[in-house]
């Protein structure tokens, strides 16, 4: 071929039988899904951050100096409301708060789907 075309142009209409074709998709036709927790070694040492928000509040800086020990600080969300659970600042889950072994946990009650990018 010797008309240099851009990707949204290309189609496998546009090229013959034996040159390679290009796609523009999503990106996942072309590799495997993992079928089994082995499948996913490669990713198991990889670190995320985890973060679970029980709510959140504004405040004035001169509010803040003015804390002392055991004050209450209101939050916007309500006692047995879902709290936000993020992966690497992305929210992918809601959950409660529970008590194990004398330490908070927290059971994922929904997957939150992400909007498309």
């Amino acid at each position: 071929m010797n008309k240099d075309l851009e990707l949204d142009e290309l189609s496998e209409s546009s090229v013959l039988d034996d040159e390679p074709v290009l796609r523009k998709d999503n990106g996942m036709d072309d590799f495997d899904i993992p079928s089994s927790a082995s499948d996913l070694e490669a990713v198991y040492e990889i670190p995320v951050k985890v973060s679970a928000i029980l709510g959140k509040t504004k405040m004035k800086v001169s509010q803040l100096l003015k804390l002392n020990r055991g004050a209450i600080i209101e939050l916007d969300r309500k006692v047995g409301e879902a709290i936000d659970i993020y992966v690497n600042n992305n929210l992918v889950a809601r959950g409660e708060v529970v008590v194990v072994d004398d330490k908070l946990g927290i059971t994922m009650t929904e997957i939150v789907k992400s909007a498309a990018k």
